[in-house]
């Protein structure tokens, strides 16, 4: 699959700014793994609270861009447009690395099983090939 957009993410993901988290789908092969990215800048709404004087990306929006980019892949797994895909439980998150502004969050996510309408997927963020934050996540499909 060739890159997605912005405007394209849109198309599958239902999130809007503020809350879309993922600018772009760099690779996707349709059946087992997506990678998307999200550039950092100063200027996202989270950076004015978390923290003053140190800005970080809270580590539960690190999951979010997990489930959207994972949302993404289950779209094109399943490929059932118009449904989409709820984020349903956390397994297993590790924060490993603080995210600021000027990094580019990598999202990599990989398919694991599908059973009884429950869809899991593996995610890691990642910064400059460090990895930040990883977990498990299900979903539910309708």
């Amino acid at each position: 699959m060739p890159r997605l957009e912005n405007d394209e993410i849109q198309k599958v993901l239902p999130h809007r700014f503020p809350m879309l988290l993922v600018d772009r789908i760099l690779e996707c092969d349709d059946k087992e793994r997506v990678v998307g990215i999200k550039n950092l800048s100063i200027n996202e709404p989270f950076f004015q609270g978390h923290f003053p004087g140190h800005p970080v990306m809270p580590g539960v929006l690190q999951l979010e861009a997990m489930a959207q980019v994972g949302g993404v892949l289950l779209s094109r797994v399943l490929n059932q447009p118009g449904r989409i895909a709820y984020f349903m439980a956390i397994d297993n998150a590790r924060f490993r690395k603080i995210v600021q502004p000027g990094d580019q969050l990598r999202i990599e996510v990989t398919f694991e099983k599908l059973r009884m309408g429950m869809a899991k997927v593996h995610g890691v963020c990642s910064v400059d090939g460090d990895t930040a934050a990883e977990a498990d996540l299900m979903f539910v499909y309708k």
